[in-house]
């Protein structure tokens, strides 16, 4: 098997993995109290999805888009540096799932009950999904080499910002000064930094 197809497969099975996992938690979820508004889920939603499909193949029509950031001669590195980066994302995702419950939401949500998760990934980041995810896509984009791959990053990287902040303010409202404390020493995506 040419190793480029090789990468091309492990891509996809890494992303399908995770998409497969999600699908089969999504339902053991507690009941939702209260979501963030239509308009920002719809926005935040377009640009995921868009970010996705920037990567998940080259039928993107925009000539820029296809151009190298990474130079040809150094595509083997920078793949296997994005292979390890996107399998290392995953990992994240999976594990802050896991330990994130039944308060999981696919949308900034408060639940039902909600609990305030601090253990696991939640020690070192408030929002380790996102930051999974992130990563995932970031190595998934450097595999790729190509502007989109790029421009991806950017779009995944606005929508949880954009979702920080409002997870952020309903923690906030929900559990006051336990939430402030837990928010001013843990970050928000990279530990110790952002």
């Amino acid at each position: 098997m040419h190793l480029g197809t090789f990468y091309q497969y492990y891509f996809y099975a890494i992303w399908l993995l995770v998409v497969a996992f999600w699908v089969a938690r999504a339902r053991d979820v507690k009941v939702t109290a209260r979501r963030q508004a239509r308009l920002p889920r719809v926005v935040n939603l377009t640009l995921i999805c868009g970010a996705a499909a920037l990567l998940a193949g080259p039928f993107v029509s925009v000539a820029w888009l296809t151009d190298r950031v990474i130079p040809v001669t150094l595509w083997k590195e920078y793949c296997a540096a994005g292979a390890g980066l996107t399998l290392l994302g995953a990992l994240l995702m999976i594990w802050a799932r896991i330990h994130l419950g039944r308060n999981w939401s696919s949308v900034a949500a408060v639940k039902v009950d909600h609990e305030l998760v601090t253990d696991g990934p939640y020690r070192w980041m408030r929002h380790p999904i996102y930051s999974g995810l992130l990563l995932a896509f970031i190595g998934t984009a450097l595999s790729i080499g190509q502007w989109r791959g790029v421009l991806a990053v950017a779009l995944v990287l606005v929508a949880f910002l954009q979702r920080i902040v409002i997870e952020d303010k309903f923690m906030r409202e929900e559990f006051g000064a336990v939430y402030e404390s837990y928010a001013q020493h843990v970050r928000a995506l990279v530990p110790w930094v952002i």
